[in-house]
């Protein structure tokens, strides 16, 4: 039980895979209950555990993970979340991520997937910034360098 704790504590009792509450109460038998995922099984991964609901971790093992965009954010050609981190996590650099109609949606989003990312992929310094380009904003997230 201490692993779930450890886990658990540090990615703050939210689910990585839905960033819903996990209820630390809850039995680990319930669909909503707490349980570690091992994220992959690339040995290089800095972090190879994380929280998951019970059912969002069953699920994810018969159909591909898609972090879902809020619907509250505007935004165009969002881009696959879980694929961006990978890609940050291996390459580092900058990608962009998504156009949104105004600036204020864009800051939106930005904060969004700095605080997401925090939880995505903890570790990974990620900053996100928004530039102006064809009549719209174009957020991108970029990774420092790491400790």
């Amino acid at each position: 039980m201490s692993l779930l704790d450890d886990v658990a504590k540090r990615d703050g009792w939210r689910c990585w895979v839905c960033d819903e509450p996990v209820d630390a109460d809850m039995s680990v038998n319930d669909p909503r209950g707490p349980s570690v995922d091992s994220r992959t099984a690339d040995k290089k991964a800095k972090i190879a555990e994380r929280l998951a609901h019970r059912a969002c971790n069953t699920r994810k093992g018969a159909v591909k993970v898609v972090i879902a965009w809020p619907d509250r954010l505007h935004v165009v050609e969002p881009a696959p979340l879980i694929t961006v981190a990978e890609r940050l996590e291996r390459k580092g650099g900058r990608e962009l991520v998504a156009r949104c109609p105004s600036k204020k949606d864009a800051e939106e989003a930005a904060v969004w997937l700095v605080d997401r990312f925090s939880r995505l992929a903890p570790g990974l310094p990620v900053t996100a910034t928004v530039e102006p380009g064809g009549g719209q904003f174009l957020v991108a997230l970029a990774v420092g360098r790491r400790r």
